[in-house]
């Protein structure tokens, strides 16, 4: 099959060998994050993560020595958009926690779920307990991260009055759960039983809040 036979994601990038360096480690990063949804981890191919990148096994390991580092590098690349800014954003909020909450997993779903990013969620659970180092990685960087956003979402809610319960900060697992299933839905079932990721995470918000014993304020977003 010539190249241009073969699907558009799956051709390579031609170009990527003459880019300036910053375009190729990206055409790089992004050839690995299809080629790791593809074939899992183990069965990757350092050549095959070239070749979509468009540039030559030699180019590749100029930029990421191995398999390990390229996961490392989408991690990395990962984090501003995903959690950077909402904890930035959370620093200088002034409305309710709900809204907060009610920004934070819009800002998810975009950056996470209906993104190419959901794909190094689904290789971590299939894949994590295969590769302790990798899933070590992803948990200081990015899980232990996410969840120190959610401690501090309930100590704020918490500190303002409005909710009594601090089982938010102790088990912050309640709050991202739902989003985990949102994952997983969208590239397992989505086209045989559609779930409205937005309505679902709404509901999943004012139940939470209500087993945290959230108090209505005036003034407040409904």
């Amino acid at each position: 099959m010539s190249d241009d036979d073969q699907p558009e994601h799956k051709r390579p990038r031609r170009r990527a060998e003459r880019a300036d360096p910053a375009q190729r480690r990206r055409a790089i990063l992004d050839a690995a994050l299809e080629v790791f949804a593809e074939s899992g981890f183990a069965a990757a191919r350092m050549q095959d993560v070239a070749t979509r990148a468009g540039v030559a096994k030699g180019t590749l390991y100029l930029y990421f020595e191995d398999k390990a580092a390229l996961f490392e590098g989408l991690v990395h690349e990962a984090l501003d958009p995903v959690l950077g800014t909402m904890e930035g954003r959370l620093a200088a909020f002034e409305g309710s926690t709900r809204d907060f909450l009610r920004l934070l997993f819009a800002h998810f779903i975009s950056e996470a779920v209906h993104s190419p990013r959901r794909h190094m969620v689904r290789l971590m659970i299939g894949e994590g307990e295969r590769f302790p180092e990798l899933a070590a990685l992803y948990h200081r960087e990015v899980v232990s991260r996410g969840l120190s956003l959610l401690r501090a979402v309930n100590e704020r809610a918490l500190a303002r009055g409005e909710i009594t319960s601090d089982a938010g900060a102790r088990y912050p697992q309640l709050l991202v759960a739902p989003l985990l299933i949102a994952v997983l839905w969208e590239g397992t079932f989505q086209r045989l039983d559609p779930l409205d990721t937005e309505d679902m995470l709404a509901a999943h918000i004012d139940i939470l809040l209500r087993g945290l014993g959230w108090t209505d304020r005036e003034g407040d977003a409904t």
